[in-house]
Formats: structure tokens, C-alpha cells, sequence
């Protein structure tokens, strides 16, 4: 007790300045503490019927001198108070409990009601300290205020009615209720509900926190599709500047997951037009609606592709993006793969035609239909898609692969020789691209990707370009025939007098040798070049090497073949082809770990290039797909889905035969090749994935040359403000657009940016987004960006001044930010009446 007094006349003496204090013992209980109260440079003086003589020393004698007048009994009325001129220049003290809190926490003396009428909030030291901090940084200025700090104080929060409803809605999503039972143990219940009712229009006979945050979910859902809600727009404003707060992200996804099935959102949202649900996010169902809808327009085709990758490059601002993330991803594909399809023109006049078509933009819708069944896949939602699935398995076997294949068929059924006008042969690789750099004597590595198929080359060739200081470029290469892994692994090594191994084993022999294997394939490197130190190693050798062992490997030979096998060891079995477009995926990421492996050894010449490419497709195949007629011969060798070898090989219905000789080699093997994309029966083989024909996607093979450049040559993407003809905010948001600048590149990269309002000393003032500039588009209207930001209650206190729109980037991998752009705003709201949503 004595040092809370002491504490209290020292807060009146020094922290607010005071000279004279009074201090009136109605009980007549505390002159031992008087007597004992000890406080330098005040002087002791009692009030006993000497109030002339106490005013004539405080006034005249000593008018700079402090003192602390003690009366034992009560304050004397007005009239009979002789000192009442000098006490209403000073302060008086109290030394009852609650006199003692509010001097402790300088809460003015005037607003004490709010402090006596809630004895039990104060009876904790951590509780007085924090609301001590409240007063210092903004006092009170009514006896409200006095109780807004004290529920702020209660959940937590940080001060205003909003941040108090966070606080316990974040309890209320862990189950807990520990601050709604301190608010009502603090007596405090009566004026949070009034509050409540007063802000967002909550009434209730019997008002329950629970049944507030389902109307709060009702309300904000209702109003912002135009219907009526249950609160008012400020209910609707506070509820979505909590949902953008990433610090309340898992509460709002639990309390948004619990209250959409008791609210019945999913079979309200079957009654909306998908379209208006694609600004809001409130329920995860909301996602799901969208999904179901777009598929299903998609698969009618009753939407246009630039729709639908508009509203999915919107969805990405989605609270829920991440959960369907894949999803999207695979309706975005499919939607660039119905819009490439729609475009393409799949005629061709010659061979070396189509092989120029396919390189330049055919490839992209396998590419397409690959990363959209990739997604699928990932997204474990199969059954959501699978309308969309169908139409685009159908498209893409039957109008496009199909089509084009016929179309390449009847070119190639004109050939006498299996020789492509105008591009290099895979048997001649070495020559026209390896030994460009011996003869320069510089070294170089090649890596060898088993059935790395030209599109899936395209896009490792971006990816590394996405690098800094990484350059890259690709042309085709026509594969040998039968497209498969020992003529072309064969045909890739400085060769000659190729042959088939008539021992059914499909092996190919260079010159009477063996090339299978790895001994045998780096004797035949070696032999290339008279001089030349080889190497033949397997790719997770290399990868596994120290940059130190990379360094020396690289110093002691001059050219290294290195073989990875990703996609055919996954895509050429029954059990996991239908694992391939993931297979796919893992060989982007192999190859290019690797090209940066190689690159920190020192490694300046990298080619990768395939044996094969390949034919897939999703859904199992029909009877229709497979070649009518068994082939017939003298002799039958070998036996494959793609392919047959054999002597005296019998003219077959749907096949076209080639001899040897026909296809560059020697010896008196003969080949049959189903037609287009036709497939042989075979027991216990897939048929999904296949290789060895003529078909574009088998044949059409790359040859990616990968550099290292000495300067930087990475930049990002400029964002720009695009504001509002008047830069005036007048309500509770303001709507803006942001404008990427370029589009994105292999060089010119994305930019992620946090955008929010922000007072002159840096407060925030509105909800903060998070958003990714990485639009690809060369239409500069898709890659503009509309953006609506929510003034929070701290904006009030800014009303009048000007404001700032910024984007802020991140410092590295820190938490911290700095400015990237900035707009002013002018802040005039009329805060009394402002309900805007």
C-alpha cells in the first residue's frame, strides 16, 4: 500500500508537473502512511484550521516550493473550503484503491467510473501494465475509451474493437475462450456487446460470441454476392480485412471450413452464376464451385480461353489458391491447349515440313496436354476434372495426334529413304555437333536423356535460360529408325557401318562392335577423334561427384558422355507409365541440377540431346489403335510395339517397310513400321507409352547447346501504379489497378510484391496482399491487375492527411521490406457515416 501511494504522488509531483497536492483521509485510516511517505525536495504540511496561514507560506513565502497538504476526515464542502481557490489550481489525491489505479495508470480523474465499476480486471500487475502502455500511447479521452483499451487489454488485441474481435475469433478457432471469460469475470460483457451492436449491428436477447462469428461469415458472404446480411458493411469491411491477414489465416480456415456446412453454402452457390463468385473467397467451396464450373463450360466449350485464363490468373489471389492450385494449373492447360489446337494448321507438303511445323509451335500441345495431365495427377482431384479430362483426351488423341500423324503418314509414305531434307541425322550427332568442338580442340560434355522428346527439351531449354548467365539454344534432329534406345544411343557415338544384331536382342553394332554398355560406348568416343581422352558415365555419377572431382573429371578428358534415364525407365514399363508426365517433370529438374553441376566444374560446352522421343497418351488405348494385321516374314527378329525386324518381312496392311539400307545401315535386316500412331499387339508390354515408329513426336529429336555468359543477364519485371483520375480516398476502400510493365521471359522474371496503404510514418492502413507479377502474355491488358485495398479503423486516425499506396519488396529471404513504387493518396472519409463495401 505505502508504495503504491509513494508511487502515485510521485507520478502527481514529477510526471504531471503538480506543486501542490491535497490529500483527504475521509476515513481516517492513513496517517501512518502519510507520516511515513518520504518525498525529496515536498514538504509535509497538515490542514488543521490553518488554512491562512498554509496558503500565505505556499503563495508568498515559498511560490516555488512543492508541498502535499494531508486533511484527516473528508473533503469540506465548497463553501467552508478555505483553500479552494489554490486546490482547483492543483491536484488532489486519493488514496482509495481505485484513486490509486487511476494515478498509477494516469488515467484523468474524471473518467474513474470506468475504473471502480471493474475492481477484478485490475487485480493484475500485467494487466495494469499493459493498459498503462495504452493510456501512454493514446489517453482516454471518455470513460469508453477507458473500457475499449481494457478489452483490447483482455483478448490480447492491440487496441480497437477490431483487433479485439480477431483476437477472439482466433481463440474460437483453437476452442478456447480464455478472454470472453476474463471480459466477463472484469465486468466488462454488457459494454463488449453494446460495442459489437453498435459497430457491426449484432443484436441478440442472449448475445453468444459463436453466433456472432457464424452471422459475421453469413453476413460478409450474402453481402458481398449483393444480398442482404444480418450485419451492416462494416461487419463485411472487418471481416475482410481479418480474412487477408496472413496472422489469422488458420483461424479463418477453420471457422470458414466448420460454418459452410452449417450455413448450407454449397447448395446455395449451385443457384449462382459462377461468374460472381470469382472476386471472393469466403469458403473453400467457393473454389470448388468455380472448378466445377469451368470444367464443365470448358468440356461444352461455352467459354472462351481468354476468359477462363483470366479468372484463373485471378483465382490466384484465392485464400484457397494454394489447396487447388494444381487444379487450376490443369484447367489453365487445358484452356492454352483448346486455344492452340483451335489455331493450328496441321497440313504439310513435304517432310521436311512438318518436321519445321512441329519444331516451331506443334510440340506445344503435347506440351500442353502433358502438363495438364501432369496437374491432374498431382491434384489428386481426377474426378472433379474429368469432363474437362475427357475432352481434352479425345482432342488431343483424335485431332490432334491422330491428325497430324496421318497428315505426316502420307509423307512419309513417299520416301524412298529415311532421310529429312534440310536436318541433321542422328548417326551424323557427333560429327555436325560434338566434333564442332574438338576441332576447336575445346572439350565438351554431352549429356544423353533417354527419351527426352522434343517439347519436354523446349521446356528444360527455358528453364535454364531462366538462369543468370545461363544461355541456351535448340534445333530439331531427326531420329534413326526404329526410334529406340540401342540404334539411337548407336547413332549418337561417332559411328559407322551400323547394324542390327540378328541374335534378337535389338542390339546395334558400329563397325562389328558392340555399343551397348558403357565400356563399349566409351572405347567407340574414344576412337572418334585419334588423341581424344573419353568418358562414358551414368548421370547420378556426376551428380554425386564433389565440385573438386568435377573440376579434375573436366581436366583430365575432352569429351564426356554422360547418360541419364529418367523418362523411359518410368514410361517403358507397364506398371508406371502411367507415371510418366511426373517421370517428365523429375528429368527437367535432373538435367538442369546438372547443368549447373557441370558449369561449377569449370564445364563451359554442354549438348544434351535424346536417343528417342516418345508417343503417350492418358487413357488406355482403343482395339482401333492397334495395327489390324500380324506381320508376316521369313524371319521374325525382334518384336515390338513400334516396330518389327526381320528378313523377308511380308507387305502388311497399315505398316510401311524399310530395309536397311533404306534407313543408313548395313546388313540385310528388314524394319516394318505401323502407320501413324498405330501399335502392334504385344502381351505383358504398355501401350500408353511407346516408342520406335515414325511418328513426329518419336522421330523429331533435340539438340539443346547450353552456354555460360560472364555478365549477368537475369532482370525482373517493372510494376507500375496505375491510379484512380483522382487520388482521393472518400470511403472504407479504394480501388486501383497494377500494371506489369513486360512480360515474363526466360530472362525478364517475375516479381512478388507486397501492396498496402501506409500513412506518412509507415503505419498500415489497409489489409496488405501479397502478389505475383509473372504474367506472360504480350497482351499488356492481361497483364494488368485490379486491386481493391480495405482501410483498417487505424486509418481514422490519418483522416485529412495524405496517404501512400505502396509496393514493398522483399530484402532477400528476410522478413523485412523496402518501398518498390508509391502513390499519394488524399484520406477524406466522413468516418461517421462511412459504410461502403
Amino acid at each position: 500500500m505505502s508504495d503504491r501511494i509513494t508511487a502515485g504522488l510521485k507520478r502527481l509531483f514529477e510526471d504531471q508537473g503538480h506543486r501542490i497536492v491535497f490529500w483527504y483521509d475521509a476515513d481516517r485510516d492513513l496517517r501512518g502512511e502519510f507520516d511515513a511517505v518520504e518525498l525529496a525536495g515536498v514538504a509535509k504540511l497538515e490542514i488543521a484550521n490553518n488554512e491562512f496561514g498554509l496558503k500565505y507560506r505556499m503563495l508568498r513565502q515559498e511560490p516555488k516550493a512543492r508541498f502535499l497538504l494531508y486533511k484527516e476526515g473528508a473533503e469540506p464542502a465548497a463553501a467552508d473550503n478555505w483553500l479552494l481557490d489554490v486546490q482547483l489550481a492543483s491536484a488532489v489525491f486519493k488514496a482509495d484503491q481505485t484513486a490509486i489505479w487511476v494515478a498509477e495508470l494516469g488515467i484523468p480523474a474524471k473518467y474513474e467510473a470506468a475504473v471502480r465499476e471493474h475492481p477484478d480486471f485490475y487485480r493484475s500487475q500485467k494487466r495494469l501494465e499493459r493498459l498503462r502502455t495504452f493510456e501512454q500511447d493514446k489517453p482516454s479521452r471518455s470513460e469508453k475509451d477507458v473500457r475499449r483499451k481494457m478489452l483490447a487489454v483482455c483478448a490480447g488485441a492491440d487496441g480497437d474493437l477490431d483487433t479485439v474481435i480477431e483476437a477472439l475469433l482466433g481463440e474460437l478457432a483453437d476452442g478456447q475462450d480464455e478472454s470472453l471469460r476474463l471480459i466477463a469475470r472484469s465486468g466488462l460483457m454488457a459494454f463488449f456487446w453494446k460495442e459489437v451492436e453498435a459497430g457491426f449491428g449484432y443484436a441478440a436477447d442472449q448475445p453468444d460470441f459463436q453466433d456472432f462469428a457464424i452471422a459475421l461469415f453469413d453476413s460478409a458472404y450474402h453481402r458481398a454476392l449483393g444480398d442482404e446480411g444480418r450485419l451492416n458493411a462494416e461487419a463485411s469491411l472487418m471481416f475482410r480485412r481479418w480474412a487477408n491477414n496472413r496472422h489469422w489465416a488458420g483461424a479463418f480456415e477453420a471457422l470458414s471450413q466448420q460454418y459452410q456446412e452449417l450455413l448450407k453454402i454449397e447448395d446455395d452457390l449451385q443457384k449462382r452464376d459462377f461468374r460472381l463468385l470469382m472476386p471472393h473467397d469466403h469458403f473453400d467451396a467457393m473454389d470448388r464451385q468455380i472448378i466445377r464450373s469451368l470444367v464443365e463450360a470448358m468440356a461444352t466449350q461455352t467459354v472462351n480461353s481468354a476468359d477462363v485464363l483470366r479468372w484463373v490468373r485471378e483465382r490466384r489471389q484465392s485464400h484457397w489458391y494454394k489447396t487447388y492450385e494444381d487444379i487450376y494449373q490443369a484447367i489453365g492447360f487445358a484452356t492454352e491447349f483448346q486455344q492452340a489446337l483451335a489455331e493450328a494448321n496441321l497440313t504439310m507438303n513435304s517432310v521436311s515440313e512438318g518436321v519445321k511445323r512441329y519444331a516451331a509451335s506443334w510440340y506445344k500441345l503435347d506440351q500442353l496436354y502433358r502438363k495438364f495431365i501432369h496437374h491432374m495427377q498431382k491434384s489428386g482431384q481426377a474426378g472433379l476434372l474429368r469432363p474437362l479430362y475427357q475432352s481434352v483426351e479425345k482432342r488431343y488423341t483424335t485431332n490432334f495426334v491422330l491428325a497430324v500423324n496421318d497428315a505426316w503418314q502420307d509423307q512419309v509414305n513417299r520416301l524412298e529413304d529415311w532421310k529429312i531434307p534440310g536436318y541433321v541425322p542422328q548417326r551424323s550427332f557427333y560429327r555436325e555437333h560434338a566434333s564442332e568442338f574438338r576441332r576447336k580442340d575445346q572439350k565438351v560434355v554431352v549429356i544423353i536423356s533417354d527419351a527426352l522428346r522434343y517439347e519436354v527439351a523446349e521446356e528444360c531449354l527455358r528453364k535454364i535460360r531462366e538462369l543468370n548467365r545461363f544461355d541456351a539454344d535448340l534445333k530439331p534432329m531427326i531420329a534413326s529408325l526404329p526410334s529406340y534406345t540401342q540404334l539411337g544411343m548407336a547413332s549418337l557415338l561417332p559411328n559407322s557401318d551400323l547394324s542390327f544384331k540378328t541374335d534378337g536382342s535389338d542390339g546395334i553394332l558400329s563397325g562389328g562392335e558392340s555399343t551397348q554398355g558403357l565400356p563399349a560406348r566409351e572405347k567407340i568416343l574414344a576412337a572418334g577423334r585419334a588423341g581424344d581422352r573419353a568418358k562414358a558415365m551414368r548421370a547420378e555419377e556426376a551428380m554425386n561427384m564433389a565440385v573438386s572431382e568435377g573440376k579434375e573429371l573436366f581436366r583430365d578428358h575432352d569429351i564426356i558422355y554422360i547418360y541419364h534415364n529418367q523418362i523411359d525407365a518410368v514410361g517403358d514399363k507397364v506398371a508406371t507409365e502411367g507415371n510418366l508426365c511426373r517421370a517428365v517433370e523429375d528429368a527437367i529438374d535432373d538435367l538442369v541440377k546438372l547443368v549447373r553441376k557441370l558449369t561449377s566444374a569449370n564445364v563451359t560446352n554442354i549438348l544434351i540431346t535424346a536417343d528417342h522421343g516418345f508417343l503417350y497418351q492418358h487413357q488406355a488405348l482403343d482395339e482401333s489403335d492397334f495395327a489390324l494385321a500380324d506381320p508376316q516374314g521369313d524371319e521374325i527378329l525382334s518384336r515390338n510395339r513400334r516396330f518389327v525386324l526381320g528378313r523377308g518381312l511380308k507387305p502388311t496392311a497399315g505398316m510401311k517397310k524399310f530395309t536397311s539400307a533404306q534407313l543408313g545401315m548395313s546388313g540385310d535386316v528388314e524394319v516394318l513400321i505401323p502407320n501413324s500412331i498405330n501399335r502392334l499387339r504385344r502381351q505383358g508390354s504398355g501401350s500408353r507409352y511407346v516408342h520406335g515408329g515414325a511418328s513426329l513426336q518419336e522421330v523429331v529429336i533435340p539438340v539443346l547447346r547450353v552456354g555460360k555468359q560472364r555478365t549477368a543477364d537475369i532482370s525482373q519485371v517493372s510494376v507500375q501504379i496505375i491510379a484512380p483520375g483522382k487520388s482521393l480516398i472518400t470511403s472504407g476502400q479504394i480501388a486501383v489497378s497494377l500494371y506489369q510493365a513486360e512480360p515474363v521471359s526466360e530472362k525478364m522474371q517475375g516479381r512478388m510484391l507486397l501492396a498496402g496503404l501506409y500513412a506518412e510514418d509507415g503505419t498500415a492502413i489497409s489489409d496488405e496482399h501479397e502478389l505475383q507479377f509473372d504474367f506472360a502474355s504480350e497482351n499488356a491488358r492481361e497483364r494488368e491487375m485490379p486491386r481493391s485495398f480495405l482501410l483498417n479503423r487505424a486509418a481514422d486516425g490519418y483522416n485529412g492527411k495524405t496517404v501512400y499506396l505502396k509496393l514493398r519488396e522483399r530484402i532477400g529471404k528476410t522478413s523485412r521490406h523496402q518501398d518498390y513504387a508509391s502513390h499519394p493518396f488524399q484520406l477524406k472519409r466522413n468516418t461517421s457515416i462511412d459504410l461502403d463495401f
